[in-house]
């Protein structure tokens, strides 16, 4: 336990209107004085923006980032596995008891987020979740951490919350654009339509920001800027003609049978080996769209 008295109390939630008067934690209490970036997105997340939350916190972890973010399923959950692949520290803000996990899915992650970083929350032992504790959480998700990065969100999605209060709080806001079609990219858009957050394509915008504030190492940065070299894979030409069919927003199958004027048969396998490689991802509804990064 960790109380406004210790030395070890974050520095930056010192910061806060309103600041926990002690935190619980499970794992080191040190990785809460280092440098952060909370990681916050839809719990509907769609395959890409897990990937996308994923592969910037392996990056950004593996460049000296602390990856905050709050133990929930879809973006919050790849960011925190994200982080721990990259080899770096990964901090979960409960909305529960420090002797809970929410949700119980999530059990064996928080182990690994404690054992190489912390678990932390301002509830005592068997608090159990309340739709009132979340925005409770958010506001020391974005309070520990010098920006929050929203990969994607609804217009009601609390991640946005979360985004308000990092405004609130000083802090630097990042959004990351997507398709026009997908509803979950609409609360981005928003904060980078009204000025409230800053549009990123890649990791190494969020350290150019971050780096001078944080003091950060300069190391220049290797791949694409996400976490992982890209593979340059040589595809024979109906392969080709397949992924040149997808768009990065989900298309059915009939619709690449048109696109390409290959049989059933060949486009299925096609697809199939694509998405084992990688290159694209299958949705729901019998959809198809390329990866959110091609490899």
């Amino acid at each position: 336990m960790l109380t406004w008295t210790d030395t070890r109390y974050p520095a930056l939630l010192r910061e806060m209107d309103s600041p926990p008067l002690c935190l619980y934690v499970n794992g080191d209490p040190d990785v809460l004085n280092v440098p952060q970036l909370a990681i916050v997105g839809s719990r509907n997340a769609t395959a890409g923006g897990r990937s996308t939350a994923r592969e910037f916190a392996e990056h950004l972890a593996s460049r000296g980032l602390t990856i905050t973010s709050g133990l929930a399923v879809g973006v919050d959950a790849a960011a925190h596995q994200g982080a721990l692949d990259g080899g770096g520290f990964t901090v979960a803000v409960t909305a529960t008891g420090p002797d809970r996990v929410y949700p119980p899915r999530h059990r064996s992650l928080a182990h690994a987020i404690a054992a190489d970083g912390a678990v932390v929350t301002e509830f005592p032992c068997g608090t159990p979740p309340r739709a009132g504790h979340f925005p409770r959480r958010n506001r020391i998700i974005s309070g520990l951490a010098a920006g929050t990065l929203v990969v994607e969100a609804s217009p009601r999605s609390g991640s946005l919350i979360t985004a308000r209060l990092a405004l609130e709080q000083g802090r630097e806001v990042f959004a990351i654009p997507g398709s026009i079609h997908n509803p979950l990219a609409r609360g981005c858009h928003r904060l980078i339509r009204d000025g409230s957050a800053k549009l990123v394509e890649q990791a190494d915008e969020i350290l150019e920001e971050l780096t001078g504030r944080l003091q950060l190492p300069r190391e220049p940065a290797t791949g694409t800027g996400n976490g992982t070299e890209p593979q340059q894979l040589q595809l024979d030409p109906e392969h080709e003609a397949v992924l040149n069919a997808l768009g990065y927003d989900p298309v059915p199958l009939e619709t690449v049978l048109q696109r390409t004027g290959l049989t059933p048969d060949v486009v299925s396998s096609i697809l199939l080996l694509l998405e084992l490689s990688g290159r694209i991802t299958a949705m729901p509804g019998g959809r198809y769209a390329r990866a959110g990064r091609d490899r």
